[in-house]
């Protein structure tokens, strides 16, 4: 039997890392759907899961438009009257201080990052309960967990999805529909292209913990697919990622904060450039 998947953002970064992890699992057993605003890219993405013998479209999606989103609700009941998993992975990324960031920057990463989370999972929700099962991945961040300073936006927005994805966990379960929540920490990726920031100091920074990444984008999705196939609630990717999760934890939450102190101390050096 063929897993039908819809990928959101999955025409570049790890939308495109997942979407070709699939297709070297399951190859011909996998019909996949690409779902973003970069058409270009997205009919790259389709050649290369075509070639490992997937069953691979692209619908050209803003997930940010209600519109566009039925439309694809639409698309998927026509060509597959159903779907297995949808990966929310659609993302943007931004950067600032408390002052250097605008109520616009947090609304365009608010729709982006969470409504448009919410406006798929509403739509897709009652195929996969007239089905009788499904499976939710939504992608989120190490910073939603653990987060850092010069990052509000960002932070908030990762940990409401968290905050989402538990709810849909508790409330989904009677339907036997299944919910992740990936947090994976810093790796290199196409998101800086989407950054916004007014402070430069910013992108320095992110792209200097980009490149300090002991993993890519393709082994990222690759733990992303081994440890989905247990549909576990909360995924980690990075080894330092964990560690900090499991401290904060652990730890008094006053002694966490003066480690986290100590170890963002040079984030706040680079900001006073």
């Amino acid at each position: 039997m063929k897993t039908r998947l819809i990928i959101t953002g999955g025409a570049t970064g790890l939308g495109k890392a997942l979407a070709l992890s699939y297709a070297s699992n399951l190859g011909a057993n996998l019909q996949i759907c690409i779902a973003d605003i970069n058409a270009e890219r997205a009919a790259t993405t389709i050649s290369e899961l075509q070639a490992l013998k997937a069953d691979a479209f692209f619908y050209a999606c803003d997930v940010t438009k209600q519109a566009d989103v039925k439309g694809l609700y639409d698309i998927i009941q026509t060509k597959w009257q159903g779907v297995d998993i949808v990966i929310n992975n659609a993302g943007v990324a931004t950067g600032g201080s408390l002052e250097g960031e605008s109520l616009e920057q947090w609304q365009w990463i608010m729709d982006i990052n969470l409504l448009s989370m919410v406006r798929v999972c509403q739509t897709f929700y009652p195929v996969f309960k007239q089905q009788g099962s499904g499976y939710f991945i939504n992608i989120a961040s190490q910073a939603g967990l653990t987060p850092i300073p010069f990052m509000s936006s960002y932070n908030a927005v990762k940990a409401a999805v968290i905050g989402f994805s538990e709810t849909l966990k508790l409330e989904l379960a009677h339907d036997n529909i299944d919910v992740s929540v990936v947090c994976p920490s810093f790796f290199k990726t196409n998101l800086d292209e989407s950054m916004r920031t007014s402070e430069p100091a910013m992108k320095t920074m992110l792209n200097r913990a980009f490149e300090r990444s002991p993993i890519n984008a393709e082994q990222v999705a690759d733990i992303i697919y081994t440890q989905s196939l247990k549909r576990p609630f909360l995924i980690l990717t990075h080894k330092l990622g964990k560690q900090a999760f499991l401290m904060k934890k652990l730890l008094p939450v006053e002694w966490y904060i003066k480690s986290m102190l100590k170890k963002t101390r040079s984030m706040q050096r680079l900001k006073s450039k």
